[in-house]
């Protein structure tokens, strides 16, 4: 068994296992290390402590629960393993800087941390091959855009921190809102919007601010956006060029939306790009096609900067 195989293995038991107490000496047992060496080799390959990880993901979970508005939050927090209604709003604020109840209240999304697909760092796919892990199907190839498309709908800044997979903290899913805001005002907007694609754009990186900029909106008709723009609107273009297209599959849109686009974007930002001596541009985007109902799926585009643009 591979190392990563080893920590893979308790990964699934910890999903299996979130009402209970895990122990990390059970874990180290069931992935045949000591406690000292898979204590280091999960936090390397996790990037996170074994219990930070395990009250993460139960929090991930107790989140998903109260979206339920028939549960109660001390029902939530039992089946997640918290002892204490005072135990959990604890916890919950500390990671996600509100209370449940607040979290009820509001229409606030939350940006959680996801199971890993660790299997994922060491494959590598060939171009307009699928790769097929966990819940979703993914595959890279490379795309030209010969015309800009033009996008209008709403901008903010990110915290890079507090942006999974970009930082590695969690709390208020900023580009969650952009797109609430979006969807919230698009039908107000009638005419100004082709009804087949809505893209979000991460660009602008200010380090030392530590932000981004995120940008959530749909493919526009141009003859009718000048007059909106005043509005808080914003417009953003794609420009004409060679690009990367990662697309990816999941089972439902929620998935499709948290946990597949996470792993996306850390296999090829962290395994695929890199493993083929590829940079990209400051930006990426993702194009969303809103007119196919049957298949919950997205596209993420970068734009790969060449060998002679590179050295100039």
């Amino acid at each position: 068994m591979h190392s990563w195989e080893a920590i893979e293995k308790t990964l699934n038991f910890i999903e299996e296992n979130l009402t209970g107490e895990i122990q990390t000496e059970t874990l180290a047992d069931l992935a045949c290390l000591s406690p000292f060496y898979y204590q280091r080799l999960f936090k390397r390959l996790v990037k996170k402590p074994v219990q930070e990880y395990i009250k993460l993901r139960r929090l991930a979970k107790a989140a998903d629960i109260l979206d339920n508005p028939e549960c109660r939050i001390i029902d939530a927090a039992m089946e997640c393993g918290f002892s204490s209604h005072a135990g959990f709003t604890r916890a919950f604020k500390e990671v996600y800087h509100i209370t449940p109840e607040d979290y009820r209240k509001s229409s606030v999304m939350l940006n959680t941390f996801n199971k890993p697909e660790i299997s994922m760092g060491y494959v590598l796919i060939d171009e307009g091959f699928p790769l097929i892990t966990g819940n979703i199907i993914l595959e890279i190839y490379r795309r030209t855009l010969t015309e800009p498309e033009i996008y209008l709908g709403y901008e903010g800044a990110v915290n890079i921190s507090e942006q999974i997979p970009a930082g590695e903290s969690t709390g208020i899913d900023v580009p969650g809102q952009l797109w609430q805001q979006f969807h919230d005002k698009k039908d107000d907007l009638a005419g100004l919007f082709q009804d087949n694609t809505e893209l979000g754009m991460c660009y602008g990186a200010d380090p030392g601010s530590g932000t981004f900029k995120y940008f959530a909106g749909g493919l526009a008709i141009l003859s009718d956006i000048s007059t909106y723009t005043a509005d808080g609107l914003t417009v953003q273009s794609l420009e004409a060029g060679e690009y990367i297209v990662c697309r990816v599959e999941a089972e439902s849109f929620k998935e499709l939306v948290t946990n597949a686009l996470d792993q996306a974007s850390r296999y090829l930002f962290s395994t695929w790009l890199p493993k083929h001596a590829l940079t990209t541009r400051p930006f990426s985007a993702e194009k969303y096609f809103t007119a196919d109902k049957d298949i919950n799926s997205l596209e993420i585009w970068v734009s790969p900067i060449d060998t002679i643009e590179k050295s100039s």
